[in-house]
C-alpha cells in the first residue's frame, strides 16, 4: 500500500515514474522531504513496458540511493553496439573508446526498485492520485490539488515549499505555466517502431542498429531468454496488422548480411506495440516554485536510448539545487536549473535526431537525402574519431561536460 500523504511536504513530486522517484529517493539522501502523487495504479506503473539502456550516470545514481541491488544481479552490462547498412555491420567498441560501458535494465524493473525503496523507507508515494490542478506557483507556498481513489475519490490539498513536475509531456505540471511564457520545439517524424518481445534468446550479444533497405530495425533483449526488437512502420500502424511471421522476415531482411554470417533466431512474439516518433523540447524548465523534470520538458525519438537518461540527468541537477537552497536557502542553483538543464537536453536532442535519421528512411526522402545517411555511415565506419563521438554521446556525457 501506499503510505499516507501529509497535507504539507517541502517538495511535493506530480508522477510516480522514474524521474518522481529518483528525485524522491536523492532529496531523502539531502534531507529533504517529499510526496509523490501518482495518477495511475500501482500494478499498471510496475508491469507498463518500457526501454531500458542505462547510461553509466544512470547507474551511478541507482548505486547512490540503493536501487541496484537486482540490477547488478540480473542488467546486462554492455560494451559496444553494432550499426548496420549497405549488408556490411560496424562495431563501436564504448569500453574500448571511452573506458565506460551501458547497462540493459527495462525501465519497468527500475520502477518496480524505485516504488519498493520508497515504500521501505515508509515515505509517501500516493498512486491513484489524480492531479485536478498545480496552483500558486509563483508564491512560496505552492499547492497541488488531486482526487485520490478514482472519480469518485475524496479531493486533498497538498501545500509545499516547491513542486516539481515529473507527470509526462501530457500531465497538468507544465499547464501551470502561463502559455505565453512557454517556448515549444517540436518535430513528429513520418515514421514510427513497431516493437515487439519474444521468448527467444537474442540473435546478437549486443544491439544492433540496422538501416535496411526498407527501413530501420533494432535487436535488443530484455533478458538472455527474451528479446525485445523493432522496425519501422508508417505512422498509424496497427499492431495486430503484422502477422508474427512478417515481423520476423522483415527483421531477418533489414539485418541480414552480405557475407550470409547472421542468422535471426525466431520465436512465440508475446507483445507487439507501435511508438510513434518525435522530438519536442519546452523552455524554461522553471517557473517560480515549479520545475519541470523528464517528459514533462522533453520528448526524444527512442534511437538514441534517451528518454530514461535524460529524465535522471535533470533530476540530478535539480536534487543538488533544491537540496543547497533547503539547506542554505542559496538560490544561485534553483535558478540555473532550467538553463543547465537543456544544455543537456539540447545536446540529447541532436544525437537522438542525429541517430534517427540516419538509421531509418524517410518515406518521403529522396536518393540526396539517402546519400547523406550513408555517408554518415561510412564516416562512422572509416574515422575512430567518429566512433568515439558517437560512443561517448552514446554512454551518456557526466553532468559537468556541458
Amino acid at each position: 500500500m501506499s503510505a499516507p500523504a501529509p497535507e504539507r511536504t517541502q517538495v511535493a513530486i506530480v508522477g510516480g515514474g522514474p524521474a518522481g522517484l529518483m528525485l524522491a529517493h536523492l532529496l531523502r539522501l539531502r534531507g529533504v522531504d517529499s510526496v509523490v502523487l501518482e495518477s495511475r495504479p500501482r500494478e499498471r506503473v510496475e508491469t507498463r513496458q518500457r526501454a531500458g539502456i542505462l547510461e553509466h550516470g544512470t547507474v551511478e545514481a541507482l548505486r547512490e540511493v540503493g536501487a541496484d541491488a537486482r540490477m547488478d544481479e540480473l542488467g546486462l552490462p554492455h560494451d559496444g553496439f553494432e550499426l548496420r547498412f549497405a549488408g556490411r555491420g560496424v562495431r563501436v567498441d564504448m569500453q574500448e573508446l571511452t573506458g565506460e560501458r551501458v547497462m540493459i535494465w527495462a525501465q519497468t524493473e527500475v520502477t518496480k526498485d524505485l516504488i519498493a525503496l520508497r515504500l521501505d523507507h515508509g515515505e509517501p508515494l500516493v498512486f491513484d492520485a489524480e492531479v485536478l490542478a498545480v496552483s500558486d506557483v509563483e508564491t512560496d507556498s505552492p499547492s497541488v490539488r488531486y482526487r485520490h481513489g478514482g472519480s469518485d475519490g475524496e479531493v486533498h490539498v497538498l501545500h509545499a515549499d516547491v513542486v516539481v513536475g515529473a507527470d509526462g509531456s501530457y500531465g497538468p505540471s507544465r499547464r501551470a505555466i502561463p502559455e505565453h511564457l512557454v517556448r515549444r520545439f517540436e518535430r513528429v517524424y513520418p515514421y514510427s517502431w513497431l516493437g515487439i518481445l519474444a521468448d527467444v534468446a537474442p540473435s546478437s550479444h549486443e544491439l544492433v542498429y540496422a538501416r535496411g533497405r526498407t527501413g530501420f530495425a533494432l535487436a535488443s533483449m530484455r533478458s538472455p531468454s527474451v528479446t525485445r526488437a523493432y522496425i519501422q512502420v508508417p505512422n498509424g500502424t496497427d499492431p495486430q496488422s503484422w502477422a508474427d511471421e512478417a515481423i520476423w522476415d522483415e527483421l531477418s531482411a533489414r539485418f541480414a548480411l552480405d557475407d550470409g554470417s547472421f542468422t535471426l533466431s525466431r520465436g512465440p512474439i508475446t507483445d507487439k506495440s507501435v511508438t510513434p516518433m518525435r522530438s519536442m523540447v519546452t523552455e524554461p524548465m522553471r517557473h517560480g516554485r515549479l520545475f519541470l523534470a523528464g517528459d514533462a520538458a522533453h520528448i526524444v525519438p527512442p534511437t538514441g536510448a534517451k528518454g530514461l537518461n535524460l529524465a535522471v540527468a535533470d533530476v540530478r541537477v535539480l536534487a543538488e539545487a533544491l537540496g543547497e537552497w533547503f539547506a542554505t536557502k542559496d538560490e544561485t542553483l534553483m535558478d540555473a536549473y532550467s538553463d543547465t538543464a537543456l544544455r543537456r537536453v539540447w545536446r540529447a536532442s541532436h544525437f537522438s535526431w542525429t541517430m534517427t535519421t540516419m538509421l531509418h528512411v524517410d518515406p518521403d526522402g529522396d536518393p540526396f537525402d539517402e546519400q547523406l545517411a550513408l555517408s554518415h555511415l561510412h564516416h562512422i565506419e572509416s574515422s575512430e574519431s567518429a566512433r568515439r563521438a558517437l560512443a561517448e554521446n552514446y554512454r551518456g556525457l557526466a553532468l559537468g561536460a556541458l
